[in-house]
């Protein structure tokens, strides 16, 4: 296991595997390094690095939850970057870690040599805000990965038809931990408290700036065709502004895609043929 010390003192866990175009994986808001682990055997080539970010998988809680904000996470990323000694890296983020490479994009563009945002654009789709706050920061009632598995296939098979229970069991490891009580969260359940008092604070910043930042680096989106989260409409005004976006649509998929089909990885190779 490796992990790296932050400029605020918080213990950041990490994942660094293979060799040649290095890839900054960046998982979903509650998510871990793990959720890229459908798609590692596909991209054994690949230089891959993924993260945990604060507050999630094995890294340190932050005692302040509002440093569970975008430009933390964003600061966090370079740091594992300048620990690497990695001059620039293309960023696959997932949902949040796509906000996230938008973020960086803005800040340090210099250090981005591509982008494939999975899932994710500058206006978030308000039903699918909604569902995450309905159960992110809650405990898992499920007691074992069985349950767990039956549970998720149940809520998410309307959007991911034909997902067979093996991989909702395998998803449901990377989600919860496993203790003699029951399956509980594996990150801090202070994350909701976060995002209840950064929607508290004021409107959700225009993020459409922070795409276009994006415009002279190589960038790719993949959309779950049944997401509740980015919507055509938003991936076609991308398109709009982004004249040379790549992208791909992944079919009987919604939020978020597992990045191992096929039309997933088309788009991740295309992107890095650019590079």
């Amino acid at each position: 296991m490796a992990f790296f010390t932050t400029s605020d003192s918080k213990r950041i866990y990490y994942q660094d595997t293979g060799s040649g175009i290095a890839v900054l994986c960046l998982a979903g808001l509650t998510r871990n390094s793990q959720d890229f682990s459908f798609l590692a055997p596909h991209v054994a080539d690949l230089r891959m690095i993924a993260m945990d970010y604060r507050g999630r998988g094995q890294s340190d809680y932050d005692p302040d939850f509002t440093n569970y904000n975008i430009i933390r996470e964003s600061q966090d990323a370079i740091e594992l970057l300048d620990h690497l000694g990695l001059e620039r890296a293309v960023v696959l983020g997932t949902s949040r870690g796509g906000l996230i490479a938008m973020a960086l994009a803005t800040s340090h563009p210099e250090r981005l040599s591509g982008a494939i945002l999975n899932d994710v654009g500058p206006v978030i789709d308000p039903a699918g805000i909604a569902k995450i706050m309905d159960y992110v920061g809650n405990q898992p009632v499920s007691r074992t990965y069985e349950d767990a598995a039956k549970a998720l296939q149940h809520v998410m098979g309307p959007q991911f038809p034909g997902v067979s229970l093996d991989r909702w069991r395998l998803q449901a490891e990377i989600q919860y931990d496993q203790t003699d009580y029951g399956l509980t969260l594996r990150y801090d359940p202070a994350l909701r408290t976060a995002l209840l008092e950064q929607a508290a604070a004021g409107p959700v910043p225009d993020m459409w700036p922070f795409f276009e930042a994006l415009r002279d680096i190589p960038t790719g989106v993949i959309r779950g065709q049944n997401s509740d989260i980015l919507s055509n409409e938003t991936l076609t005004e991308m398109h709009d502004r982004h004249p040379d976006l790549m992208s791909a649509q992944v079919p009987d998929r919604g939020h978020v895609p597992f990045l191992d089909e096929p039309q997933s990885l088309t788009l991740i190779r295309k992107v890095l043929d650019t590079v």
